[in-house]
């Protein structure tokens, strides 16, 4: 439970949201109070914005029929065709779960059951809505349709609990609510199967539908109760028609590729009193859905699951408070409807994995990890180790009984790869950052060793393919010949430069566990994303102009001639490319070499005398982001925007964060640019708005003032709370510069912490102005690179002052220094 605290200072009236916006002073704090679901519901945000407890199970919302549904509701004008109990969040491509959807009515015509409309599509002409009779708050979802019934809905861990309310009927009326054996993505097979209790209602039943980003399938099982009102009829609907008579029902597909609708229904004697409908799920039987429901939901009692809901959340948001005096009260929505969102994916499905049983937690919707371990891990980590703890437990669990660490998996699917094995980033991440909470790192470091060195056979959704190229040539090859294993021969350099990372955060396991051997082998094949750096290869516009920069990555084939690749296809200026997993992708994924180019987080001293020095890799990283060549909707801009740090201009890295916060993000529903990947987006605001972002797989947490005065961190198994306050503060924002810094008390010059930061519960005390100064910018005072920094002697331009930069000796005393590249001819 949060304890009160004045840490926030808001006033009486914005508390009760008055008008200024800003907040002022004030004795308490609820975070809950600046959690907006409904952020991300439009505009491709694709957040799932219902009733679900920290990584819950149990989701529900209102579905729609939008093309962008992927997290269930939207608020683009579409209908709603059901409220389902299944959700992932943030997610793209083709929706994922939605199952076993409810919808009532408030009476069928003529009190004649087939009068009602049945089939989804039909349906949804019953579904509309205005946006301001929807309400959404951590643990309750609630929305009136404009055919009448008003329906609200909380849950449990695996049960939710609907109310409806059956507004503005006639009299005589005998409200209906069926339940549809459909999902999101109408993916449900053969089989479908329902039984409805004549004398109680309870229905109960299952279905196989198909994972929505890989080849796997699934079968969900529900139980649904009802209560509240007395029960008058019930039966089964195939198709548009229905009958009272039936009470069992076992349907096909279809021939024709469409699920033909299909469930069950029970009606009320009339509409006085709400209706309650308990939906219990579970992914090994029905008989488990009824106890689960039973065991979390035994009285209907719908107002105390909503206040249990939202102590829970109340609990896991309690961490992080901040003195926002004067701050825009839409920053403190921004920060924490981010921080919010961090939470909801991946789902925690311990107790309900059918495919095996080891007494290990069991996580669901890793979706995916190439999306979550930039950002949303690394703050999981923080603020909620114990959680992440599990979440470990769960992948190398998953490595245990599926051969490989997942890059990517949901309803119990391995999912589609998209670059690397970068599960072995977070392995790495959370070792080094010293959580135990059970985990085996004797049994994660053996499974991100085999990401390393065992090619699977469908390397298309574990693992990595090319493993005998990247070790013979010392990359991945444009038309590799690949007899082992078997995935979409596209990304070759994306996937290099993936593969290099991942190398570089296994040797940091293998260094904290003695080994020091495959430590120095991993040091050396981290390197080998030198080997796709063309040095003379230019860059040129759509219309021949010359961007004025020399060196880019390139692919490259078996027999080490090179190939080419557009150095801006697949930036956001290319609205022609589709650069995902198609079989004729290209050689980067979702993003183009101009941005892979300075993915190379190990090794930044290296990159950045290949690119001419720091002054020379500033202006290439402007250019990357003032042409609009990034696109911060997608992760792979998130490093970019503080990775000034490693070229001494700190500063650069703070303005950038302003420019993209809070433009391109708003506490509105289409205030997010991108999809919000299962909380990428969210984690990526909440660290750049608390003024430290992480260097993902290291110890590495780059400075940036916050966006409050100060920002306190309860660590939440040391007890200890840290401190970032800023001196100076300015909410207009024009005060953004560190002139100089102390950690405890002492003068700080580093432009980087360690997450000793937070486990310890120092403080951090940064002076502001509104100029760039030379804080940060010496060479002892950057962050950790693999190579050490040379030829830093030069004059910041954006002050005219001499930063005093020197030569760095070898290394600069985090990372072994001195590596050879394997070359290529």
């Amino acid at each position: 439970m949060l304890q009160l605290r004045a840490l926030i200072w808001l006033s009486a009236s914005l508390l009760g949201l008055a008008s200024k916006g800003s907040a002022q002073d004030a004795t308490a704090f609820d975070p809950l109070q600046y959690v907006d679901q409904l952020v991300g519901a439009s505009n491709g945000g694709n957040v799932f914005p219902g009733a679900t407890l920290p990584y819950g199970m149990a989701k529900a919302v209102a579905d729609t029929n939008s093309g962008s549904n992927q997290g269930g509701f939207t608020l683009d004008g579409t209908p709603i065709t059901g409220f389902s109990v299944l959700h992932d969040s943030g997610t793209g491509g083709s929706p994922s779960l939605g199952n076993f959807p409810l919808f009532p009515y408030n009476g069928c015509p003529g009190g004649d059951v087939n009068g009602c409309a049945f089939p989804k599509k039909t349906r949804a002409g019953f579904g509309k809505f205005a946006n301001e009779d929807v309400h959404a708050k951590p643990g309750y979802f609630g929305i009136t349709l404009q055919s009448g019934p008003q329906v609200e809905m909380t849950t449990a861990q695996h049960t939710a609990l609907f109310k409806f309310t059956f507004k503005g009927g006639a009299a005589g009326d005998r409200p209906l609510i069926l339940q549809d054996l459909s999902d999101l993505s109408d993916s449900r097979q053969d089989n479908g199967t329902v039984k409805v209790d004549p004398k109680t209602g309870r229905m109960t039943g299952n279905a196989v539908f198909v994972s929505s980003f890989s080849q796997g399938k699934y079968v969900p099982y529900f139980c649904t109760d009802f209560h509240g009102a007395e029960l008058a009829d019930s039966g089964i609907y195939a198709d548009s028609r229905a009958s009272t008579e039936v009470h069992d029902l076992k349907i096909s597909r279809s021939i024709n590729g469409y699920p033909l609708p299909g469930g069950a229904f029970v009606r009320f004697v009339d509409n006085k009193n709400p209706v309650y409908a308990r939906v219990g799920l579970s992914f090994i039987s029905s008989e488990q859905a009824c106890a689960n429901a039973e065991h979390e939901m035994p009285n209907f009692d719908f107002d105390q699951h909503v206040q249990d809901a939202q102590t829970a959340w109340r609990e896991k948001l309690s961490p992080i408070t901040v003195n926002a005096k004067g701050v825009d009260v839409s920053f403190l929505k921004n920060l924490y409807s981010g921080i919010y969102r961090t939470m909801v994916n991946p789902q925690n499905y311990t107790g309900e994995n059918p495919v095996w049983h080891d007494g290990e937690p069991y996580f669901d919707s890793f979706y995916c990890i190439w999306d979550l371990f930039r950002s949303q891990f690394p703050f999981l980590t923080i603020i909620d180790p114990q959680a992440v703890a599990q979440m470990v437990r769960s992948l190398i669990s998953t490595y245990e009984h599926d051969g490989w660490l997942p890059d990517c998996r949901m309803s119990f699917s391995r999912g589609y790869t998209q670059g690397g094995s970068n599960a072995d980033n977070v392995l790495a991440d959370v070792y080094i950052k010293g959580i135990k909470g059970g985990i085996d790192w004797d049994k994660g470091y053996e499974a991100v060793k085999k990401d390393a060195e065992v090619e699977p056979y469908d390397w298309c959704c574990r693992g990595r393919g090319g493993i005998d190229s990247w070790k013979r040539l010392g990359y991945v090859p444009v038309q590799d010949f690949d007899y082992k294993g078997f995935g979409t021969l596209t990304r070759t350099v994306s996937r290099t430069v993936e593969y290099a990372y991942n190398d570089f955060c296994i040797s940091q396991m293998a260094k904290t566990l003695g080994e020091k051997d495959e430590q120095e082998k991993y040091i050396a094949s981290s390197g080998n994303w030198h080997n796709l750096y063309k040095a003379g290869q230019t860059s040129l516009l759509p219309d021949g102009t010359n961007t004025g920069f020399t060196g880019f990555f390139q692919p490259r084939y078996l027999n080490k001639t090179w190939g080419f690749q557009d150095p801006l296809k697949c930036s956001n200026t290319d609205t022609k490319s589709v650069c995902s997993l198609q079989s004729s992708g290209p050689e980067t994924f979702e993003s183009s070499v101009w941005e892979y180019g300075f993915f190379v987080p190990h090794d930044q001293a290296q990159l950045i005398s290949l690119y001419g020095g720091p002054e020379s890799f500033v202006k290439r990283l402007n250019y990357l982001h003032d042409q609009n060549i990034t696109y911060i909707g997608n992760e792979p801009a998130f490093l970019t925007v503080f990775q000034y740090h490693y070229a001494g201009r700190p500063a650069e890295s703070a303005r950038r964060s302003h420019f993209y916060i809070p433009k391109f993000f708003s506490p509105k529903p289409d205030g997010l640019p991108g999809n919000d990947d299962s909380g990428a987006m969210g984690s990526f605001l909440a660290f750049s708005m608390m003024g430290l972002f992480p260097n993902p797989g290291q110890d590495v947490y780059l400075i940036t003032p916050p966006y409050f005065e100060s920002v306190n961190i309860k660590h939440p198994l040391t007890g200890n709370t840290a401190t970032i306050r800023n001196v100076n503060f300015d909410p207009t924002y024009k005060n953004i510069f560190i002139q100089n810094a102390t950690l405890n008390g002492k003068p700080y010059t580093k432009n980087w912490i360690d997450h000793s930061f937070f486990t310890e519960g120092k403080e951090l005390v940064l002076t502001l102005g509104g100029k760039e100064s030379a804080w940060g910018t010496a060479v002892k005072d950057l962050p950790p690179s693999l190579s050490p920094y040379t030829g830093f002697n030069m004059t910041n331009n954006n002050n005219n002052h001499n930063n005093n930069r020197a030569v760095a000796p070898r290394g600069n005393g985090n990372y072994r220094s001195e590596f050879r590249y394997r070359g290529v001819g």
